[in-house]
């Protein structure tokens, strides 16, 4: 394993921000461990270790932290081991995979056994990694690719099963006990029937049962920790409860230890607070299920059998035991397995999942197709040239998974106040108690242990720790799904703050190739046998406008010519025979030294340069014969596109190597703001500092090919990717559509999402905030008012449902621009929520 490898972990047991800072606390003090990020959310510790041995450190540390990390076993089928160095070269390459635990070679059985972290470790690696030792290997066995989703949906149930069972438990506990406060009488009735006694005993194994079963969870995590000197959330409402129920059992059996005032018992607040936080995880639980939709979608696009040629014939093979080389038949209506080049047939492939344009793409001999499209009425055979983990499906998953697994800047505020805040919510819990017990009135304890308790429970800081993650996994799924990979979780967070947006021209704003644009036909001359001329001449040559030219023939169907004697003058033009006939092609200059008198042109020649096209003479047997306009034209979604995120405030630059008149022609065609030419790749770093001058944070828009100095300074670089070629490792943020709508829909998710993060760590700081000086019986001087235990857990509960549901809401935004390119929301509007497809 190369040093400082990214490892991802699964870790149980994390209920609040002080669990995550235990945990992040625990990796980073171990030695090889560095760039820990912990999410609540995904319930991943995502870290670098400096060498294979460091992840085994780290997982016996979250097993000792109390927080143990979910490890997976895979079995390899083994080829070629013959003895025990060949166990020792195959053990040392799989340990060194970044994840793997432990490994286990028999040499009997021709089979390895690996142990490693979940979700960190693929098959496929595993597989690599004994194939490159020399020992071709397979899949024999281990966790399939559903296990993940089958154990959290297993979570949910059991989450449900102990909820309704303490729930039918509590009913009759809090009916028995709170019964005369809904209906009058009640509680002389159950004096006069069964006793206020056999009440009491009746609740005591109640709520026993209750404690000790559906419960018991609080208390064998929380005990532990807080005995450690590091409370969580568990170490809350185990205080809480057994605080309740121990008062009640004094009451229950050893009342005369009480005066007869305080003789009172609290087995319902005990019991109903269990449900009521065993129901708010559980919905948590469905809503974290809700957050991975995006990841789940992704997932669900990649085939699991391919069907492939073998010997002349086809045979299904599982997606694993693919190999780059192989020739895979797909029917039509199938979806791609893999990425490819197709070596026969013709089709229409539907490739919206991956890039969000809706039109299928015309596929023939020679084009790429992508795993995950789907195929259309036509049969295809292509020839596999990446499968496994470099396919641009599974790049598209892990660059959506790092971001969700992202700590934004904003998060280091969270981390900071929840790194003392369960401790300072002891302490205040503590501090109440005795400020009852010393100026409170009469029963003092009671009054004491009811708003100590409701303190403990309703302080829980759940919506801390979700309030950020939520919304990054939910809002970065949506905008994969609309096309936008955030590659990097600090993007999300500093796109939200640009100011202006700098766009190169080729390829960003204009389609990235010349095309005829103008052929004005001198007098005498007809089109289709100029054409034809030029198209033979330009054939041989390999200049993007001589692409143009015979491109534009090949379109309109001239008939072919051979050219001979050709010749190209550097500066000039080029000159061929064709047919006999002398034929040349450049500039003035060009035609000035053959001869030829361009006086009839001049004047168009010079409008065309003023509209920013190249414009090149054609001359036939020394005649002048046509005037050649040539452009690389704009793309058609970019005008929309800048006209979007000027209604979004931003102001739009243009940084481009291209002549200055050029570049003004475009910039004045799409509405730009202001232009800076004739710069080389490392003038457009120097463009960007004179940009941010006055402050202003900049967002560079490039193809990520000869952008990367200007992505790179930029505060952030987006790369527009082709959909098919995901690979940009110089963009912070990757556009799998070819145009400027990414950058609009990019800038509209990150603002949309980091104002739901702003909402959450509202929500849950100034709810528990304002709630704990109401827990601790402010309210009661005034108005006599104090908060139930019960109330307490109610609302706890719904604080954390609240922050989820709400960063749920990310998941109905719409993309900012339609499909036709227009603005899909008014300017200056929040765009309307519709339903994600």
């Amino acid at each position: 394993m190369s040093q400082h490898q990214q490892v991802a972990l699964t870790v149980e047991g994390m209920n609040c921000a002080s669990c995550v800072g235990r945990v992040e606390r625990g990796l980073a003090a171990l030695d090889g461990i560095s760039e820990v990020s912990v999410n609540l959310a995904t319930e991943t510790a995502r870290f670098k270790a400096a060498e294979p041995g460091r992840v085994a450190e780290a997982v016996a540390t979250l097993a000792t932290l109390g927080y143990p990390a979910r490890v997976a076993t895979t079995t390899l089928a083994i080829e070629g081991m013959n003895c025990a160095s060949c166990v020792g070269r195959v053990d040392r390459a799989l340990a060194a995979v970044p994840g793997v635990v432990s490994v286990s070679v028999n040499l009997a059985a021709e089979t390895a056994t690996i142990t490693h972290a979940e979700g960190a470790v693929t098959p496929t690696a595993l597989v690599a990694a004994s194939d490159a030792a020399g020992y071709k290997a397979r899949p024999a066995g281990g966790a399939s690719s559903d296990d993940r989703e089958a154990r959290k949906a297993e979570e949910r149930q059991d989450l449900a099963r102990r909820t309704a069972l303490a729930a039918a438990l509590a009913l009759p506990v809090f009916v028995l006990e709170m019964g005369s406060h809904l209906l009058p009488g009640f509680h002389h009735w159950i004096g006069a029937t069964i006793g206020r006694e056999a009440s009491w005993l009746l609740q005591f194994a109640l709520t026993t049962l209750i404690l000790a079963g559906p419960g018991r969870g609080f208390y064998l995590k929380g005990v532990p920790a807080l005995l450690k000197g590091a409370p969580d959330m568990n170490s809350l409402v185990a205080v809480g409860t057994g605080a309740a129920y121990l008062y009640s059992l004094v009451a229950t059996f050893l009342p005369g230890l009480l005066p007869e005032g305080l003789r009172a018992v609290y087995y319902e607040a005990a019991a109903v607070i269990v449900v009521l936080i065993l129901l708010g995880r559980w919905l948590e639980a469905r809503a974290k299920g809700r957050t991975g939709a995006a990841i789940r979608k992704l997932v669900g696009l990649q085939v699991r059998q391919a069907r492939v040629l073998r010997d002349g014939a086809t045979v299904d093979v599982d997606i694993d035991a693919l190999a780059a080389g192989d020739l895979v038949v797909v029917r039509p209506g199938e979806r791609i397995a893999v990425d490819g080049e197709v070596v026969e047939g013709t089709s229409r492939v539907d490739e919206s999942m991956i890039t969000g344009e809706p039109a299928p793409v015309e596929k023939g001999i020679g084009a790429t197709v992508t795993g995950g499209t789907v195929n259309g009425a036509g049969g295809l055979t292509f020839r596999a040239t990446r499968v496994g983990a470099d396919t641009t499906l599974s790049q598209i998953i892990r660059m959506v998974e790092e971001a969700q697994g992202a700590k934004l800047p904003i998060q280091g505020l969270v981390d900071r106040i929840t790194l003392w805040f369960v401790p300072a919510v002891m302490a205040v819990a503590a501090l109440t108690v005795l400020a009852w017990l010393l100026i409170g009135p009469s029963p003092a304890l009671t009054m004491a242990l009811v708003a100590g308790v409701s303190v403990l429970i309703i302080a829980c800081p759940c919506a801390m720790g979700l309030a950020t993650p939520t919304s990054i996994m939910v809002g970065t799924g949506r905008a994969a799904e609309m096309g936008v990979l955030f590659r990097k979780g600090d993007a999300l967070q500093a796109l939200a703050g640009v100011s202006v947006v700098a766009l190169d021209k080729t390829g960003t704003v204009t389609e990235g190739r010349p095309e005829l644009t103008e052929l004005v036909l001198a007098p005498g001359h007809e089109r289709a046998e100029v054409l034809a001329r030029l198209a033979a001449v330009e054939t041989r040559s390999e200049h993007p406008v001589a692409e143009a030219i015979t491109r534009a023939a090949r379109a309109a169907a001239v008939a072919e010519r051979a050219a001979e004697s050709f010749e190209a003058v550097p500066g000039h033009g080029v000159a061929a025979r064709v047919d006999g006939a002398e034929v040349a092609i450049g500039s003035a200059r060009m035609m000035a030294r053959a001869g030829v008198d361009t006086a009839a042109l001049d004047a168009q020649a010079a409008d065309l340069a003023r509209r920013g096209r190249t414009a090149l003479f054609a001359a036939i047997d020394g005649r002048l014969a046509a005037l050649i306009g040539v452009s690389d034209p704009v793309k058609p979604a970019s005008r929309a596109a800048i006209a979007a995120l000027h209604a979004k405030g931003l102001r739009v630059a243009m940084i481009t190597g291209d002549r200055r008149e050029t570049a003004q022609a475009i910039a004045a065609e799409c509405g730009i703001d202001h232009v800076v030419a004739e710069v080389l790749p490392e003038g457009k770093v120097a463009a960007l500092d004179e940009l941010r001058a006055d402050g202003a944070r900049i967002a560079f828009v490039g193809d990520g090919i000869n952008d990367a100095p200007a992505l790179a300074h930029a505060d952030v670089g987006i790369a527009i990717g082709t959909g098919t070629d995901v690979a940009i490792e110089t963009g912070d943020v990757v556009l799998m559509s070819g145009d400027l709508r990414g950058v609009v829909n990019a800038v509209e998710l990150s603002r949309r999402t980091m104002g739901n993060i702003r909402q959450n760590l509202f929500w849950a700081f100034a709810y528990n905030t304002a709630l704990i000086p109401v827990a601790a019986g402010a309210l009661y001087p005034a108005f006599g008012l104090l908060l139930s235990p019960v109330l307490a857990a109610g609302a706890m509960a719904l604080s954390s449902v609240f922050v989820l549901s709400n960063a749920l809401r990310l998941r109905r935004i719409r993309p900012a621009m339609d499909e036709a390119g227009g603005i899909a929301t008014a300017p200056g509007a929040a765009p309307a929520l519709a339903p994600a497809e």
